[in-house]
Formats: structure tokens, C-alpha cells, sequence
């Protein structure tokens, strides 16, 4: 067997604010930086102590991986970045408050733009100040790989490559390969290797700062079927009180 840990980075200052952030560059809060801390402390004491470690080109996911493995004393681990493991961009919803879109456009819009597999939110507007186009750190990509929007199959689209590329050479060596990077990014990797269908992967919600372990056989699928929550490292109960607050952000309650 092997062992991939998948870790959603701490909270975001816009997790924190409930603002659709996509591949804008929020950083972490102070909580969020504790949480990355606390998945560290939670890895080395369960003894996944990984030998590699991938994370997305955004700070919030950089600062997770960092945090978490000064946490194991393992700072000095091989790191590879990639844009393939950003966040799903939310195009023209980029910054804007989740809880009052909801409000103006109804709550089960937002929803099928947060969670529907294969539907897109509108494209980001030359405007929208909040647009990551002109960012320096996606200056080498070809223009036409950066995304206006996203929905999930799209991400699937971006992250697979990434995943057969990158990840199983390591994989296939026997190495344990830490993923610091998104919900979205995440859930499509949980997606692939879980099998799980378009329709139910719009109910999976992954938690800011919990580790994800998965032992994988020869085949690189994972070796027990249990539900990708049960995988996590923590407290059951917190965790799962945590993935119902990631599912209520669309909702006019989410604050």
C-alpha cells in the first residue's frame, strides 16, 4: 500500500467574510493558520509522516502546507507547485458575498453555481477588479489555459492530468505524498479515485484544515470503500459539523 493525505488549507480572511474566492489570493486568518498547525500535529500522531508534498500556486494552500509540516518537524520535504490544483475559479462571482447572492438571485441558483457538476457561474468581467489574470505567478501559463469559470468537471479536466503526471510516480514509489490545496481542486481527486458519480459528488463537502488519508493498493485506488469523511483525521462529530458549515455558505444562513 500506499498513502496520499489530501488537506483542504485552514480558513481563508474570505471563507472567514462567506465571499466566493476561487483563484483570488486570500490568505489565511489566524484560525486558519491554527487549523493547518493542529492537521500537522494530527498526521504526525496518527504516523502519516509524508516524503513529498504538492500544493496548488496559492498562498492560502503554500502557508497550510508549511504550517502543517513545521507542525511534523518535516519542513524540509521536496514541495512541488502546480496551477492545477487552484481552486475552481468562480468567474464573475469572484469576491462577492455568498449569503447576499444568494438573497438577489435565490438560494437554489447559487446553489447549482457552487455545487452543479457541470455548470458554470457567468465569466469573470474585464472589470471585476477581483480578476487574477494579470497575476504574476500565472505569467509562463498559456493564455488560453486560464479559466474565465469553472465548474467541477472542469476542474476534474485540469486536475486528473496533474494527478497521473505527477502523482503516481511518487505514489508508485512508495512515498507518502502530502496535497495541500482546495475544496474544489480536492474533491475532484476524491472524485477519481472514489469513483463517485457527477450527481453525488455535488453533496461532498470538505472541511478547511482536516486531513483526508487514503491508503491505496497496487491499482492506486483506495482500499476500503468507507465514505471519504470517515478518512479524516480528528474528531468525527467536529468534522462532520464542519462539512455541514462548508455546505450552508450558499444559504442565506451561511453567515
Amino acid at each position: 500500500m500506499t498513502t496520499l493525505v489530501l488537506l483542504r488549507h485552514g480558513q481563508s480572511q474570505w471563507n472567514l467574510e462567506n465571499r466566493f474566492t476561487g483563484w483570488w489570493d486570500a490568505d489565511l486568518t489566524p484560525s486558519g493558520e491554527q487549523e493547518a498547525r493542529t492537521a500537522g500535529v494530527l498526521l504526525s500522531d496518527a504516523g502519516v509522516l509524508p516524503d513529498i508534498v504538492h500544493t496548488s500556486l496559492q498562498t492560502r494552500a503554500i502557508r497550510s502546507a508549511n504550517l502543517a509540516l513545521e507542525a511534523m518537524g518535516r519542513a524540509w520535504i521536496p514541495v512541488e507547485r502546480t496551477w492545477r490544483l487552484n481552486e475552481r475559479h468562480y468567474g464573475d462571482l469572484t469576491g462577492l458575498d455568498k449569503a447576499e447572492t444568494a438573497a438577489k438571485h435565490g438560494e437554489d441558483k447559487v446553489k447549482v453555481w457552487r455545487r452543479a457538476y457541470d455548470i458554470a457561474p457567468p465569466p469573470i468581467s474585464p472589470d471585476n477588479p477581483y480578476d487574477p489574470a494579470a497575476d504574476p505567478r500565472y505569467v509562463e501559463l498559456d493564455p488560453a489555459v486560464i479559466p474565465a469559470s469553472e465548474c467541477l468537471a472542469d476542474v476534474v479536466r485540469r486536475t486528473w492530468p496533474w494527478f497521473e503526471d505527477r502523482a503516481v510516480p511518487v505514489l508508485r514509489s512508495g512515498r507518502t505524498l502530502l496535497v495541500a490545496a482546495h475544496g474544489n481542486s480536492l474533491r475532484a481527486v476524491v472524485k477519481e479515485l472514489d469513483g463517485i458519480s457527477d450527481d453525488d459528488i455535488t453533496e461532498l463537502n470538505l472541511p478547511t484544515g482536516v486531513p483526508l488519508v487514503y491508503e491505496l493498493g497496487e491499482d492506486l485506488r483506495p482500499v476500503d470503500r468507507r465514505h471519504p469523511l470517515e478518512r479524516c483525521l480528528g474528531d468525527p462529530e467536529a468534522i462532520a459539523a464542519a462539512a455541514a458549515a462548508v455546505a450552508a455558505q450558499g444559504s442565506n444562513a451561511g453567515n
